[in-house]
């Protein structure tokens, strides 16, 4: 049976494009050092977003499910509001820490959430088993978004001849979003929008039953390998892939081509436009994940194969960048991204296999948490490492160390 392009699948679609319409995406990087920050400054910043991101994730997962979804999203992205206001005003390291405080509150309040409406949305129309092909076509549409907000950005930051302005303008789509979210069936909130008991006992019971059904993903050895799996490729695929925008700024200098245009102006091109074939690449292997996830006898198979690839790219690229290899290290960097994007699919379709679907977005947000862990240890490190040494040989390391985690996050057939 084919996907039907009802008018739920337009605007889930639609919330993945808007939500990666952040323009600075590109630039993030390079922005920090242009501010003056070191990597291990840059990598403090990382943690500091992914530490309370762990703090708020599981109690806004679990209010997700209690009280209903479309309000956490609601307040992700108002949030989110907030930090890219306080990028575009403010400089200086502690207000950069302070926005990654309310982007870890958005990411908080957001992840898990919206694929647990996806999901309910599937079971209330007999297409759970679409899962895998479905959730891709949706995050194609994001990565689409990403694909037009690279191109975007160069022109912003070509006309401005500065990076912070890519935070003002991705308050636009983010306003956008807090409308799309507000025009959400309320069923898609999840139990509590069928039981509207407000009455504390009401509530009570409710909250009780959703604490005890997550207590049992800790209990359930399939969930938590699959959690963890998706977790460390995660964790080490949000600290390293901002690297490729120093090493594409290496590339650009060295390049002897448009030699009449100013050093950034250069790499703001080379930059933009590698982020927009990268994103044009990801959303075409996000929209083929249940294809390739259907051709494999075993999902769990798909998953280890691909942490093992992954790992593969990170070390070939921080090899290359050390070597100066740079159209090497760039390549391999991008193929971390169309792996992780083949995927994330695969990991959610897993997860929701052996998670109950009244804790979805809880049994989510605890992947996301331990997310959150990985990459506050890991964003420091490399951070520290590429000071110390070199891009090139922070990015070796820790794919040698990613490696060497496989026997721990290895993956089995989800009712085995």
């Amino acid at each position: 049976m084919a996907i039907p392009r009802d008018r739920m699948y337009l605007k889930f679609r639609l919330y993945g494009f808007l939500k990666n319409l952040r323009f600075f995406d590109p630039f993030i990087l390079l922005f920090f050092i242009d501010a003056g920050l070191s990597f291990f400054s840059i990598g403090l910043l990382y943690a500091i977003r992914e530490i309370f991101i762990n703090i708020f994730e599981l109690p806004t997962g679990f209010l997700a499910d209690t009280f209903g979804r479309r309000k956490s999203m609601i307040l992700s992205f108002s949030f989110c509001l907030v930090a890219f206001i306080i990028f575009y005003l403010s400089p200086g390291f502690w207000f950069f820490a302070l926005a990654m405080v309310f982007l870890a509150a958005g990411e908080a309040f957001r992840s898990g959430t919206h694929k647990a409406m996806i999901l309910d949305y599937l079971k209330r129309k007999k297409m759970i088993h679409k899962k895998v092909e479905y959730y891709g076509r949706t995050r194609s549409a994001s990565q689409l978004g990403s694909a037009l907000s690279a191109l975007i950005a160069i022109v912003l930051v070509l006309y401005t001849g500065d990076y912070k302005i890519v935070f003002l303008a991705s308050t636009i789509p983010y306003a956008l979003e807090l409308f799309l979210m507000a025009s959400y069936p309320a069923y898609l909130d999840g139990d509590i929008a069928i039981d509207r008991e407000r009455s504390r006992a009401g509530l009570k019971r409710s909250f009780s039953e959703t604490w005890n059904t997550f207590l049992g993903i800790f209990r359930n050895r399939n969930a938590m390998r699959g959690i963890m799996n998706s977790s460390v490729f995660g964790g080490v695929f949000r600290s390293s892939k901002e690297y490729l925008q120093p090493i594409l700024e290496a590339q650009a200098i060295a390049l002897p081509v448009i030699l009449y245009l100013a050093d950034q102006e250069r790499i703001a091109i080379l930059v933009g436009l590698t982020y927009f074939f990268l994103y044009l690449m990801t959303s075409a292997t996000s929209r083929s994940a249940g294809r390739i996830a259907s051709r494999l006898s075993e999902v769990s198979r798909g998953i280890n194969l691909t942490y093992i690839i992954g790992g593969a790219f990170l070390l070939i690229s921080g090899i290359s960048a050390y070597l100066e290899l740079y159209p090497i290290a760039v390549a391999a960097l991008i193929g971390l991204y169309i792996v992780h994007n083949i995927r994330r699919p695969m990991n959610v379709g897993y997860i929701s296999d052996t998670i109950p679907s009244k804790v979805m977005a809880t049994g989510l947000s605890v992947e996301s948490q331990v997310k959150t862990m990985v990459t506050a240890v890991f964003a420091p490190l490399i951070g520290y490492l590429a000071d110390s040494y070199g891009v090139g040989q922070a990015l070796a390391v820790v794919g040698i160390i990613y490696l060497a985690l496989l026997p721990m996050v290895a993956v089995r057939k989800a009712n085995a």
